[in-house]
């Protein structure tokens, strides 16, 4: 049933040639480029204290097991393409409010009053979940993923044996981290994302419960289907250790009940405006 809008809610600007809706969107999209590069110029300046910052899990982690913090570089130019990407990272991130600000500018002429309404909590958050998201992946997940990474190293020693009066040395081989920066980072980084991503489940599926795309009653019954789903997204996005595997399935999970219970709260709400305009009786009919 297509949404009704009453008269008064109306869009705010009248319509425009299709030229310049395109000149408009140039526009936007010029300033979002701007913002982001010198957001990045800004992130390249300060790209060291960022990297000690990505790398404090790391280091807490070996300062646990009394070994010196260090990552190496495999190529000469390496160095610099890990600055690049944390400029990069650091960029977006400072510059997605004026990004996000200039992708709603230019949605939010055609869209009604009450739409603009419906949206707008959505959009804020979005951002907000992805950060929390990232805070949980770095505070939580990756101390434990690393500290079980390390759990895999070894001492090296030598061990002398006498086997029929002669001496004979058994070598015991070390295995000691030594982690390329440009491996660290990108790992560093899928978590991040992956995590940050995840936690978009609830504002999407409330989202598409707004919008009559899914229900509470179909997400209840797709249970079964989530579960693999979700245990296929932490096999891909995580490393092969089942205990970050576990925690992804588990939060992930948490977040589609908590999704099931945000859309079964908009359907309600939903229902009682079309109550009381007299379109849906008591029944539900």
């Amino acid at each position: 049933m297509p949404a009704q809008h009453p008269k008064e809610d109306t869009i705010d600007d009248s319509s425009a040639p299709l030229i310049e809706h395109l000149a408009e969107l140039r526009n936007r999209i010029i300033k979002s480029l701007l913002a982001f590069v010198v957001a990045m110029m800004i992130s390249f300046y300060f790209w060291n204290p960022i990297f000690n910052f990505l790398t404090s899990p790391l280091c807490d982690a070996l300062a646990a097991r009394g070994q010196e913090c260090g990552l190496i570089l495999i190529q000469l130019q390496e160095g610099f393409f890990v600055a690049v990407r944390i400029a990069m990272l650091g960029g977006f991130v400072l510059a997605f409010p004026i990004i996000a600000t200039q992708m709603w500018r230019f949605v939010a002429p055609g869209l009604y009053r009450s739409e603009k309404s419906a949206f707008l909590p959505f959009l804020v958050a979005s951002p907000g979940m992805f950060f929390l998201g990232a805070a949980f992946a770095f505070y939580v997940v990756t101390p434990l993923a690393f500290t079980f990474f390390l759990g895999f190293q070894q001492p090296g020693a030598l061990l002398g044996a006498e086997v029929e009066g002669e001496a004979s040395a058994l070598a015991q081989a070390g295995i000691t981290f030594q982690g390329s920066v440009n491996e660290y980072l990108a790992l560093t980084t899928k978590f991040i994302i992956a995590f940050g991503l995840c936690f978009q489940l609830p504002v999407l599926l409330t989202l598409m419960g707004k919008a009559g795309l899914v229900s509470a009653e179909g997400l209840k019954n797709g249970r079964k289907w989530a579960v693999v789903g979700i245990l296929t997204l932490a096999a891909f996005v995580t490393p092969p250790d089942v205990i970050t595997q576990i925690i992804l399935f588990v939060v992930v999970y948490g977040l589609y009940e908590v999704s099931i219970q945000l859309v079964a709260r908009v359907e309600r709400k939903r229902n009682e405006e079309l109550r009381a305009e007299g379109i849906l009786d008591e029944d539900g009919a």
